[in-house]
């Protein structure tokens, strides 16, 4: 009989933004986030919105697997007001 392995939870945001309209690819990857296209302006937002999620969650002394759906949703609205 197999033992089953306890699987361990991962988590990231992932932003993804249609907006680009100079030819730049743009792609951001950090600490529990993945940031794809947009333009300048907009990569910029999703940038600084996953930055400040992450460092709210620091504050917290939380990791982003902690957190409930509802939590994380509390977090994004603080964040982004």
């Amino acid at each position: 009989m197999r033992v089953a392995k306890k699987r361990t939870k991962k988590a990231a945001l992932v932003g993804l933004a249609f907006d680009a309209e100079d030819g730049h690819t743009r792609l951001t990857r950090g600490k529990n986030f993945v940031l794809c296209g947009g333009s300048a302006e907009t990569h910029a937002v999703m940038q600084e919105t996953a930055t400040k999620i992450n460092e709210h969650l620091d504050r917290r002394g939380r990791c982003l697997e902690e957190v409930s759906l509802g939590e994380l949703r509390d977090i994004c609205e603080s964040v982004c007001r």
